[in-house]
């Protein structure tokens, strides 16, 4: 697409990736062009119905034909021009990696962590680009200064990643985990306040909120529970791995003093992406996870000492921002709820159809867990993608037995009426007999 000097050029410049628009065929540019003129004044709730928009956005997007993917909660797939950049710095790493990696493509991490950094809403100083929110929290899990007795604060739906460090942590060094049980879906902010502040002790040194839960979508009041837990002298974690351009926000808006994300889901940039942040007057008390020079230096850097990795992919998240700017944040998020709020209104008057998912704007966005009367949630996403390629999974998990829907902005409306469609014909049908011992 473009020659070897003027790529190695631009890249040179230590800038945070190629230009998108570099990588948008003219005609697409213009007619995206065209698109934004007309949608740009629109209220954004307006704008996530205009088709003719998200039409031109699923044309940047190679999905499958062959299925339909209903599980980008899971991991999104990249937009064309973000695939081609990747490529491109990919190409330039193979002729001479220890040289492009290092000595180019490297020097566009701190312009890229600035560009991150503008996105989410802190200082660049306070973000450390990593491969996904795993990693995040756990270096910050096991990064903390907790002794035994030390208490923290969690609930049963975090992520499995986030509590089994956690309980590695209660395991090793004797610290008590006190354990926040909830019943989905929750519709009341007040309810998720008093459920922590009621878990909270005088011992009770870290709250632990996961901001949208990946078991259901639910949206938890981050903002209230940080101030409710710093009032009582906590720190908080926010695992951010859902919510982040999903729902518009800043960190700022969240006040939490750690947090951590993957670039890899809604942002849709490569795949083994993320970064994490720390308030820039906590990074010194942060243990870093790998090998550091000074492991406990105030500087955000001793956390990306992790070996050997993907240069490309880095650089290609700046190019995934860009696309996202295209769309424009809040439009994102109007055009993800409405999607949801499509397929879910069509069954939700439906008796034998139970959501685990709040249809309230404030609890929910573009995720929703159903199951069918008498399923088991294991054979429903079995014969949605047997019979008809539709592709989900499964939520299985204290009082969840669903199937999770997670569309993203390239979905077509035609791929939900399909989805509407097969439940219907499900709900018909008598679900599968178990076998004796199943």
């Amino acid at each position: 697409m473009f020659s070897r000097k003027k790529f190695i050029q631009h890249t040179a410049l230590a800038t945070a990736g190629f230009s998108l628009l570099d990588f948008i065929q003219p005609a697409s540019a213009a007619a995206l062009s065209k698109h934004l003129e007309r949608i740009t004044p629109l209220p954004p709730r307006e704008a996530a119905k205009d088709e003719d928009f998200w039409n031109w956005v699923r044309e940047q997007y190679t999905v499958s034909t062959e299925i339909i993917d209903l599980n980008n909660g899971g991991v999104s797939p990249q937009p064309k021009p973000v695939q081609d950049a990747h490529i491109q710095f990919l190409a330039m790493c193979n002729e001479g990696p220890s040289y492009y990696m290092w000595r180019i493509l490297d020097q566009g991490r701190e312009p890229l962590r600035e560009k991150l950094a503008k996105l989410a809403g802190c200082l660049p100083e306070e973000i450390a680009i990593n491969r996904n929110t795993t990693e995040g929290l756990n270096t910050i899990i096991f990064g903390l200064n907790l002794k035994a007795g030390d208490e923290v604060v969690l609930t049963k739906y975090d992520y499995p990643n986030m509590t089994n460090a956690w309980k590695q942590r209660e395991k090793r060094d004797g610290i008590k985990l006190n354990w926040v049980d909830l019943e989905m879906p929750v519709e009341s902010d007040e309810i998720f306040v008093e459920r922590f502040e009621k878990a909270i002790t005088c011992k009770t040194k870290i709250v632990h909120i996961t901001h949208m839960m990946n078991w259901t979508g639910q949206i938890l009041p981050a903002r209230k529970i940080a101030d409710m837990a710093h009032k009582k002298g906590c720190e908080v974690i926010v695992d951010a791995s859902h919510s982040f351009v999903h729902i518009d926000y800043k960190i700022t808006d969240l006040d939490c003093d750690y947090y951590a994300t993957s670039c890899h889901k809604w942002l849709c940039a490569p795949f083994g992406t993320g970064f994490m942040f720390i308030k820039k007057e906590k990074i010194d008390k942060v243990w870093a996870l790998l090998s550091a020079l000074v492991p406990d230096a105030g500087n955000i850097g001793k956390f990306e000492s992790l070996g050997t990795r993907s240069f490309a992919a880095e650089m290609a998240i700046g190019n995934a921002i860009d696309f996202h700017y295209l769309i424009g944040s809040k439009r994102k998020e109007e055009r993800l709820r409405f999607l949801k709020n499509y397929w879910c209104e069509k069954l939700a008057g439906n008796p034998k159809i139970k959501f685990y998912t709040s249809l309230k704007p404030e609890f929910s966005c573009a995720i929703a867990t159903f199951n069918i009367e008498g399923w088991d949630a294991g054979d429903l996403s079995g014969q949605l993608f047997e019979k008809w390629k539709i592709h989900t999974t499964t939520s299985v998990h204290e009082g969840v037995n669903g199937v999770r829907v997670s569309p993203n902005v390239y979905t077509n409306l035609s791929d939900l009426d399909r989805l509407v469609d097969c439940i219907n014909e499900l709900v018909a049908k008598e679900p599968p007999v178990k076998k004796k011992g199943e």
